[in-house]
């Protein structure tokens, strides 16, 4: 009887439910400008919507520059990522919308400034515009690996 319980634990695994869907909601982040939630979890697996370089508190931009706008959109994201137990090191996919592609240096510079070593798959798309008239818009996906 111990061997079939352990057998069964090996293939059917302690972890949460695959099925079940979590919508993940944090003041410490801007609140979602549209019909969408901040963060989805689904298993082991969070996906994060796109968030801008919005200021939790006020809504407003943190800043007409660039610099600021991408430095607040991952910090919303990684306040995101904590309420939900996850982190920065769980990243493992980033899509970045930017509206000027001449940004892409700068971008790279802040972005190693929170993600080092081992860096999420990632692509960085040019587009004509962005909500709020912002300049920079991140989504991610984390996986928690157990």
């Amino acid at each position: 009887m111990p061997l079939l319980l352990l057998i069964i634990l090996v293939f059917t695994g302690c972890s949460k439910q695959s099925g079940v869907r979590e919508i993940i909601s944090t003041p410490d982040a801007p609140a979602a400008i549209g019909p969408y939630s901040q963060a989805v979890r689904a298993g082991n697996t969070l996906y994060l919507s796109g968030q801008l370089g919005l200021d939790p508190v006020t809504g407003k931009l943190a800043g007409q520059d660039f610099e600021s706008q991408a430095r607040q959109a991952i910090k919303n994201q990684q306040a995101i990522l904590e309420a939900s137990g996850f982190s920065l090191k769980d990243v493992v996919q980033c899509q970045v919308f930017v509206t000027d592609m001449n940004r892409y240096p700068a971008f790279n510079a802040i972005y190693k400034e929170y993600f080092t070593g081992d860096f999420p798959a990632r692509a960085v798309l040019e587009v004509s515009r962005i909500p709020a008239d912002g300049l920079i818009e991140i989504m991610m996906t984390a996986v928690q690996v157990q």
